[in-house]
């Protein structure tokens, strides 16, 4: 079959699928008292990406380039029994990405290339590939069954599972984290565990946590504590994480009319970390998100948000950063999202403006310690409970690239500017 041919029966099968499903997230099944049921939400989304990159043939042999993603997600919840959930999400993507665009084929938006950590099978196949250009490929998300057990719940299969209080940033956020610049990704990914939820009190309650991989070294076994105190609220999180031992708190609390939040990891590596470690030893690393956000009586609500994210993962001169990646530990680190950032610091800043109730505007700045940033602006507007449009543009700065090698943080980010239209039913 040609690329053409191709890309027009995804065009038709989309055409097709949308009225299909204009019937609504429906319902499949209820009990006459409706704690039983069994429901289905699709989702349809479309986004393209157009980029203006540096002037740098090796890493962009075509400056301007183009990325488009087609993603068709179906969703199945179901409560056969008032103490079992039962729920699954299946997903078929395609992306096209224009000839040479080289490291500009939305790799800053689209992080979801690679395997996704925790998972004994990734169940993530390509149905057609086409080189570089062009791929369409099918996932299994979720499968996972919820038993209660009293109070306890019991989560058992592929699930999402995020902890920790930042926003853009996280230091405690060790399964599936997000990146800072990602936009197209609204569902955290699934992983294969085992997670039991106990309450202990109104106040207390405990979170295990059994992420399984390909193999023990591959997975982790974490526990969590919470607890509130008005309105204060803090965890303690201790476990193996991969082949650390990982120890966090996290908390947040109001300050005046400010919410302020705070989360601090030290991973204790088996052998000294390439680049040096943290708190006077080798094999200490430390993560750390602190931040606060306050919202302003103007109009329809003016939020703004501010975090400053340190990784000990990074590295100090992101000139040096090819030479931390040679180390293979280091650069399995970086492809699971242990550093998150590059280098060792960025602080970020946003705000949103509501437009009426259906339109509202952001705008997010992260800036790293070498003088580069990304400024990102963006708005998001709502049709109707099925529709929505997102308009959000990427404007970098900083010293640019010499040849393979970064000389900025930011300053190799591509100048971008998307639109992406979701369609729920």
């Amino acid at each position: 079959m040609t690329l053409r041919g191709i890309i027009l029966g995804l065009a038709v099968s989309t055409v097709v699928l949308a009225p299909l499903s204009t019937a609504g997230a429906f319902e499949l099944w209820s009990s006459e008292t409706g704690d039983r049921y069994c429901d289905l939400d699709t989702s349809i989304k479309w986004t393209t990406l157009l980029s203006h990159a540096p002037d740098e043939p090796l890493l962009y042999p075509e400056r301007w380039s183009s990325t488009s993603l087609w993603r068709l997600r179906a969703t199945l919840r179901a409560r056969p029994a008032t103490w079992l959930g039962i729920g699954l999400a299946y997903e078929e993507r395609a992306r096209l990405v224009s000839e040479d665009a080289g490291a500009a084929g939305g790799m800053w938006v689209f992080a979801e290339s690679g395997d996704v950590p925790y998972r004994i099978r990734q169940i993530d196949e390509p149905i057609v590939e086409i080189g570089d250009s062009f791929s369409y490929r099918h996932e299994l998300d979720r499968a996972y069954a919820a038993v209660s057990l009293g109070k306890a719940q019991v989560t058992i299969g592929r699930q999402a599972v995020g902890w920790g209080r930042g926003v853009l940033f996280g230091a405690v956020d060790i399964f599936a984290p997000f990146s800072p610049l990602e936009s197209d990704r609204e569902w955290r990914r699934g992983i294969d565990a085992v997670r039991a939820t106990v309450p202990l009190t109104d106040l207390i309650s405990v979170d295990v946590v059994a992420a399984l991989g390909e193999s023990l070294d591959a997975s982790s076994f974490v526990g969590r504590v919470t607890a509130y105190a008005g309105s204060v609220d803090g965890e303690v999180i201790f476990g193996k994480r991969y082949e650390d031992y990982l120890y966090a708190v996290t908390a947040s609390l109001p300050v005046f009319d400010t919410e302020v939040h705070g989360e601090f990891a030290v991973f204790q590596t088996p052998d000294a970390y390439p680049g040096g470690g943290d708190l006077g030893s080798e094999d200490r690393v430390v993560k750390a998100v602190v931040g606060g956000s306050y919202s302003l009586d103007v109009g329809d609500g003016l939020y703004l948000m501010g975090e400053y994210h340190y990784s000990g993962f990074g590295v100090d001169r992101i000139e040096d950063l090819d030479d931390h990646l040679l180390d293979p530990d280091v650069f399995k680190r970086y492809m699971r999202g242990d550093a998150q950032i590059l280098g060792k610091h960025a602080v970020a800043l946003q705000a949103t403006y509501g437009l009426g109730g259906t339109l509202s505007a952001s705008c997010s700045w992260i800036v790293g310690p070498d003088g580069s940033g990304v400024i990102n602006p963006s708005s998001a507007w709502a049709f109707s409970d099925n529709v929505s449009l997102l308009a959000s543009a990427y404007f970098p700065y900083g010293a640019l690239p010499d040849g393979m090698v970064l000389r900025s943080e930011y300053g190799a980010v591509p100048a971008s500017a998307l639109i992406q239209i979701s369609f729920y039913y």
